[in-house]
């Protein structure tokens, strides 16, 4: 497929320390030449174009491929909920428990769960393991979360404008109870060069929220044709869907800005073209550093996703 990038910006550059170094002593010089090349490798990653051409095999399930052990329906409390919730936790093949992962959070759209992604033969568990197994990304551990952040019983007699409402609130719930939960229990970095999230559609607008929210906490940030709702619009005005969850994009500082932020929609989506659009209009403005891909011939579906999510696995904790 054919696609335009929308923009290609650097993070900040090292040059004030380089120089800082020059005069300065070893410890100086040590920290100056670790931040080049942390930012070089960050151009990197904004330099090198997403393929949206990823071939179907890579969504299907081989023999004699190992796709890892899915932990289900993992109960943890949650404050924020005053209720249990539930994730899914994909250990990863080779998965080794006396060594340290990094962890890649997912989040399903609006009619989902914590098992919409991570579950057995779902498109993002299988293209995981082909990718791992070509050696195209690296051993992670991933954690299919669930949005809805209130009872789970009452889900399905929720109003979409009081799901919207409950979504909100994993914005505080994954950092408040989740996160800590996860790493008490797995080998997870807690590092944020270590940390990611991604999700799409709702799911995507959510992983802004949390990533920007979390700056410190969170280094890789895929949104994937997110919705509404992030920060004020024009877009579907007067309904629940154009409620921002913040007011603007916080701004990062040099030790928060991401690592890699990526955002990507289909010309054909019919729902979240313009709000995606929109927000990477506001990044630039900003001057955060943003790699936005406008894909010519994909819509809003799973189609979409995989070779998104393709793209978020082959950069992220490189």
């Amino acid at each position: 497929m054919m696609k335009k990038h929308l923009c290609l910006l650097s993070l900040l550059a090292a040059l004030c320390l380089v120089m800082s170094a020059c005069t300065g002593g070893s410890r100086t010089a040590t920290t100056a030449q670790t931040k080049a090349q942390t930012d070089s490798a960050q151009n990197e990653l904004y330099a090198t174009e997403n393929r949206y051409d990823v071939a179907e095999s890579y969504f299907q399930k081989h023999k004699g491929t190992d796709y890892g052990t899915i932990i289900k329906n993992i109960s943890y409390d949650s404050t924020v909920a005053a209720a249990k919730k539930q994730c899914n936790v994909l250990l990863p093949a080779g998965y080794d428990q006396t060594r340290t992962y990094p962890v890649m959070y997912v989040i399903h759209g609006f009619w989902g769960s914590h098992s919409t992604l991570v579950n057995d033969d779902t498109f993002l568990t299988l293209l995981y393991g082909n990718m791992l197994k070509e050696g195209l990304c690296v051993p992670m551990i991933l954690v299919g979360i669930d949005m809805f952040t209130d009872d789970a019983a009452q889900k399905e007699s929720k109003t979409d404008a009081q799901k919207r409402d409950s979504y909100n609130k994993v914005v505080k719930e994954i950092h408040t109870d989740l996160m800590p939960f996860i790493e008490k229990t797995y080998p997870v970095s807690q590092e944020r060069k270590d940390t990611a999230v991604a999700g799409y559609s709702e799911g995507g607008a959510k992983a802004l929220c949390i990533g920007f929210n979390w700056l410190d906490e969170f280094g890789y940030i895929g949104s994937f044709a997110p919705s509404t709702g992030v920060i004020p619009t024009d877009l579907y005005s007067g309904s629940f869907w154009s409620i921002p969850y913040m007011e603007a994009f916080p701004e990062p500082t040099a030790d928060n800005t991401p690592y890699y932020l990526y955002m990507a929609v289909g010309d054909k989506d019919p729902y979240c073209l313009d709000s995606t659009l929109y927000y990477h209009e506001q990044l630039d403005k900003m001057q955060i550093a943003n790699q936005t891909d406008l894909v010519k011939g994909f819509a809003h579906d799973k189609d979409f996703w995989g070779q998104c999510f393709y793209n978020f696995f082959a950069k992220v904790f490189q």
